[in-house]
């Protein structure tokens, strides 16, 4: 996930909204772009796309598996996105499944303002743990710096994961709930 993101020039002059399967054409360019993503991994950001945006409003429907934020220009081109979800069979603990920004609006601060607010609303959900896995590639680097430098702390490594030279890495950051008045207890 190289996500290289400096300071927030441009990041002020996006809108940061939750989208649905009518971006997925504009998801895998975004993807494509940073040229570090396989097509396999392309199309499995689709697919969460896709079991995301099943009809939720139908009755006694559980709730989508994965939230997809967006940031989009005013004109609204979409120019970076997270997916988030819920860890099956855990307490409160989410996985970070993708953040991605278009390299052309790379260092602009988007990936920062985007998690900042996965973040936000994950600790309105009372998250306890949010995990983000990544490659051990030296082109996985800036994303591994830009964890490194929001709090997340590798937790764990897995050699020879993704191929024989390509660790997994699992990073984790500890949620802390909103504090103050009004706020909800966990």
């Amino acid at each position: 996930m190289p996500l290289p993101d400096g300071g927030a020039g441009a990041a002020a002059a996006v809108v940061l909204s939750a989208f649905g399967l009518e971006r997925a054409p504009r998801l895998e360019e975004i993807l494509r772009a940073t040229g570090v993503f396989s097509p396999d991994e392309v199309g499995v950001a689709r697919e969460l796309l896709e079991e995301s945006s099943t009809d939720s409003a139908a009755p006694y429907a559980p709730p989508p598996p994965y939230s997809f934020l967006g940031s989009f220009t005013p004109d609204g081109e979409l120019v970076g996105f997270a997916c988030y979800g819920p860890t099956p069979g855990t307490d409160r603990t989410y996985d970070l499944y993708w953040i991605a920004v278009d390299p052309a609006h790379g260092r602009a601060g988007i990936a920062s303002l985007l998690i900042d607010e996965a973040e936000r609303r994950l600790q309105g959900q009372t998250a306890r743990l949010l995990v983000v896995e990544t490659s051990s590639r030296s082109d996985y680097l800036p994303a591994r710096l830009f964890y490194a430098r929001r709090g997340y702390a590798e937790a764990a490594r897995v050699p020879g994961f993704y191929a024989p030279d390509d660790d997994r890495i699992i990073l984790t950051k500890r949620i802390q709930p909103p504090t103050g008045r009004g706020a909800r207890s966990a």
